[in-house]
Formats: C-alpha cells, structure tokens, sequence
C-alpha cells in the first residue's frame, strides 16, 4: 500500500489541507475559510475523503512550528501539521 504525507498549514487567513505529491506541480486540496478554531480531526477526516484519500492505520497527526522568516523569531509562528495518508481504495488517489 503506498503512503503519502497530507500536510495542514494556515496562511494566517484560512486552514489548507493538502497532500504531497511529490514530482506534480498541482496538489490534492482542501481550505476551510477560517484562522480558528483549528480544523477538528473529523473535519479533516471528511476533508481527506473528499479528496479520496484517508489516514493510514495507526497514524497520528504530528505538528511542528515554522516561521516565515527562522533567522528572526520575532515573526509569527506558522503551525504545520502532518499526517501518513493513503487513497480511500488503499492505494494513492
């Protein structure tokens, strides 16, 4: 079963759900039109299958702070999670 990653990210205007795909340049994706409250994890469960994958068994979301500037940690934390997915088919979509 191939596995990919679906990463979450907020643009500081809306939540976007995409899933790598590496070597395309146009990505699965899904936006809620909100900064708060962070997508729930049956939001994003129904954000996946909309666009045909699912989370792979046993996989949990992880999280990780960015900036868009590392070198100066005075500019706003970016919030990026991920998660192994794989297509709703147990193959990728």
């Amino acid at each position: 079963m191939r596995t990919l990653t679906a990463q979450m990210s907020n643009t500081g205007r809306a939540w976007h759900l995409y899933v790598v795909l590496y070597g395309e340049t146009e990505w699965p994706t899904f936006q809620w039109e909100r900064t708060a409250p962070v997508p729930t994890g049956a939001e994003r469960r129904a954000a996946l299958a909309a666009l045909g994958y699912e989370v792979a068994p046993g996989a949990v979301w992880s999280w990780t702070e960015d900036s868009r500037d590392p070198d100066d940690d005075s500019t706003p934390v970016l919030l990026i999670a991920a998660v192994t997915v794989h297509g709703r088919d147990g193959g990728a979509a």
